[in-house]
């Protein structure tokens, strides 16, 4: 992959796994991420904020800051020990930053407070099935966390004060292509004018800065799932009639600025030109992805990294006509494909040409051998999606056992 030597084609996909405090990686991470390297193995970390209105929880990390800087390097260099390759994620969320009580039901779903187990009061069913009404597939979820929020409760008292607790950092506005609010906000984003457009272009640039300054090998954009990249790109919410909207160039030009002003053979950029995730979906997905495709060409990046369309809908696969293949064909550089793959697909699409690597996500969290396991052909761990978000700086984030462990 460019000038990395890699020794294998199985990606450690960027996971959100809700481990920090403050924005400040931690100390559990180290082990998180040495336990899923091997040698001339490639990860790509957990999204890193460029901003302080960049994230969605502190529970995130980020990448503006010296703390958040030296936060990353112990554990940037406890993968370079075991001999692997090292991209930050660099992601700015957008309007999805003021996430309400979206990130409400987030929290009850993966049991940040140890909600009891008693049943949902009617007012939580009621507001459940309306939300479902809003189609909630939309705005990022999938019917299997809608499912573990029906299997928690908790009283009115404690949504409303969960509900007011969940504060933009700063007292900032989130920022957007567009003022439109999400189904569930109550309050609509800022508009990036077009002189601030140039500002964020230039937290990414820092941000990258930042991340080779941690020691990491490069950078991955994050271009994808209706974060901020993502609500230019599509045509759903992009509304503007300057040069940053209307036309497909003009809707693509946020994006290239924030490739071209960080550079090229150490950078990656994510895309999913396919979903609505957070109501930013694209009247025609496939030639939007042709035309990113084509046009980061010119910026002679490392890699693209494009979510298969079956993945449109949250966890779980969906019956498509859609392909990444033209996409594949019309990029230059390394190309990687993600999306509910296993091992036999995955081996296909390298074998088929579809794609040079393939990135894993739940598979690698619960598999930290997850490489030699599809060496061996070994059975795999299952994953325990209660734990995906948890604070636990162990249960369902360092604890999955290895192979050797197992046999």
């Amino acid at each position: 992959m460019g000038k990395l030597e890699l020794s294998h084609r199985v990606v450690l996909a960027p996971l959100t796994r809700q481990r920090c405090l403050g924005y400040v990686p931690q100390p559990p991470m180290i082990l998180y991420y040495s336990q899923r390297t091997s040698k001339g193995g490639f990860l790509i970390a957990e999204a890193a904020g460029v901003s302080d209105i960049s994230q969605t929880s502190p529970e995130m990390p980020g990448i503006w800051t010296k703390e958040q800087v030296e936060g990353w390097k112990p554990i940037v260099d406890a993968v370079h020990a075991k001999g692997g390759i090292f991209f930050c994620q660099l992601i700015h969320v957008g309007r999805v930053l003021d996430t309400g009580i979206l990130f409400l039901f987030i929290v009850v779903y993966s049991g940040w407070y140890g909600f009891p187990g008693n049943t949902v009061n009617q007012t939580l069913k009621a507001l459940w099935a309306q939300l479902r009404q809003h189609s909630l597939d939309k705005v990022g979820l999938g019917a299997s966390v809608w499912e573990g929020v029906r299997s928690h409760s908790l009283s009115l008292s404690t949504f409303k004060d969960s509900h007011r607790s969940k504060k933009v950092p700063n007292g900032k506005s989130p920022v957007s292509s567009s003022n439109k609010k999400l189904a569930y906000q109550q309050r609509s984003p800022k508009k990036l004018t077009t002189q601030e457009i140039p500002l964020v272009v230039d937290d990414f640039r820092v941000a990258a800065r930042n991340a080779i300054e941690a020691g990491f090998d490069g950078v991955e954009i994050h271009g994808a799932h209706g974060y901020l990249i993502d609500q230019f790109l599509k045509d759903e919410i992009n509304d503007r009639t300057d040069e940053y909207g209307g036309s497909l160039e003009n809707r693509c030009r946020f994006a290239l600025e924030v490739v071209d002003a960080i550079g090229g053979d150490k950078v990656g950029i994510r895309l999913f030109p396919f979903a609505n995730y957070s109501e930013s979906g694209d009247s025609n997905p496939e030639i939007l992805g042709l035309y990113m495709a084509e046009s980061l060409n010119e910026f002679k990046i490392l890699y693209c990294h494009m979510v298969e369309p079956r993945m449109k809908s949250v966890f779980e696969k969906v019956d498509c006509l859609e392909s990444l293949v033209p996409m594949r064909k019309a990029f230059k550089g390394t190309f990687i494909s993600a999306g509910g793959y296993g091992r036999e697909d995955g081996n296909k699409a390298v074998a088929e040409n579809r794609s040079d690597l393939v990135a894993y996500g739940r598979l690698f969290l619960a598999n930290p051998d997850l490489p030699k396991r599809f060496e061996l052909n070994a059975p795999l761990n299952k994953y325990n999606r209660s734990t995906f978000y948890t604070r636990d700086p162990v249960v369902g984030y360092t604890d999955y056992p290895f192979l050797e462990t197992t046999i």
